[in-house]
């Protein structure tokens, strides 16, 4: 079963830590022919694919598509990918008015929401150049309550602007007392390109210890709080993780539609450029770049992959892909490493939180070493 990702590249206003793809030039006649070519890309590929049992719609802002968008992509996509028992998340901005949106999209199927709470105070929240503030967070979160929809998600930056270790604190409990199912807490990352990359010499934002020993603070009160961290940034109480991303970091198949989109099939990846007028022409997708020439599909490229999750590079689930057990230089380069850092037993080779800090060069080394990284 394939994941089905729906981009939507729209946002009122663009946050200026933000890279991803998307426009603040829209209006609903753009919406509507948007939608329609989400469908027409559906139809020219479902015959090719099989069914899908996660479908996430992703942005930009895809919440600014409206209630009744919503559905007939919903309805679209079970009638050309099934949807059966499926997972269907819709990112969301709380500073819009959602109610209608959301009793919309719960009628239709969807069951998850992931919303870009970020922060937990005011002076937070505009230090990031955020649109929303806490008392919209509560009212999308009761909207969403009252819509149905009890599987929340929280998107939480940390080492930004202004945060402290009580802010910190704060937030989670916030996540706690909203019902929270989900969290995705990860550090500020300010990108080439960005507003924020401009400005990164006045934003005052922590240094790399500062920020390591945030994150681990972040961890442990997330923890306590009864979210288990079930990879680098990502953290659930139990049945709650995300099925959608999941597929991204143990190798399975996944579509993406619409600009930027990525698509992993059958041992193969693609994308769409970056450009939503050529998506709307109909232009296919091309092949992706890989950055680290890794060959798709192959045991490096797993390994690469369930190195992010906690449970790690797992033995019996190697053998079971591979036919094989896990190479013996890997676990010799991996064994080799401060036991702080990294994980090596029977059970295979996983990264510690400590290590999850340092993941690039820590995977880099155990499968460089190994012979098999390029």
């Amino acid at each position: 079963m394939l994941g089905l990702y729906l981009h939507v590249p729209f946002c009122k206003v663009k946050c200026p830590y933000c890279d991803f793809y998307s426009t603040a030039a829209f209006d609903d006649t753009l919406l509507d022919r948007y939608a329609e070519t989400l469908c027409a890309a559906m139809d020219r590929t479902e015959n090719a694919y099989g069914a899908a049992d996660t479908l996430y719609f992703g942005g930009g802002t895809p919440s600014l598509l409206g209630g009744k968008r919503l559905t007939r992509l919903i309805e679209h996509a079970a009638a050309r990918f099934g949807l059966q028992g499926a997972e269907i998340t819709l990112e969301a901005n709380p500073a819009d008015d959602l109610a209608d949106t959301l009793a919309a999209f719960a009628a239709a199927g969807g069951n998850r929401l992931s919303l870009g709470m970020q922060a937990a105070n005011d002076t937070e929240l505009g230090a990031l150049g955020r649109r929303h503030r806490m008392q919209d967070l509560y009212r999308t979160a009761e909207d969403a309550a009252r819509a149905g929809i009890a599987n929340l998600s929280l998107d939480l930056m940390l080492a930004t602007p202004k945060q402290t270790d009580r802010s910190v604190s704060k937030a989670v409990e916030v996540c706690r007392e909203l019902g929270a199912r989900h969290v995705s807490a990860y550090l500020l990352k300010v990108e080439p390109h960005t507003p924020f990359f401009a400005q990164r010499d006045t934003l005052a934002l922590p240094d790399d210890d500062t920020a390591a020993d945030r994150y681990l603070f972040a961890c442990e009160q997330l923890e306590r709080a009864g979210f288990s961290q079930y990879e680098i940034s990502n953290f659930a109480c139990e049945g709650y993780e995300s099925r959608h991303n999941l597929k991204y970091w143990s190798g399975d198949d996944y579509l993406g539609l619409g600009p930027a989109a990525h698509s992993f099939l059958s041992g193969v990846r693609w994308e769409y450029p970056r450009d939503l007028a050529a998506f709307l022409r109909g232009e296919p997708p091309v092949a992706e770049q890989n950055a680290t020439a890794v060959q798709d599909a192959s045991p490096t490229e797993y390994a690469m992959l369930r190195l992010r999750l906690v449970a790690g590079l797992r033995e019996q689930d190697y053998r079971a892909r591979f036919g094989a057990a896990i190479p013996p230089a890997w676990r010799n380069a991996a064994a080799a490493l401060p036991p702080q850092l990294v994980t090596c037993d029977e059970d295979g080779i996983r990264l510690t939180r400590e290590g999850f800090l340092l993941e690039n060069p820590l995977v880099a080394r155990i499968l460089q070493e190994g012979g098999s990284y390029v």
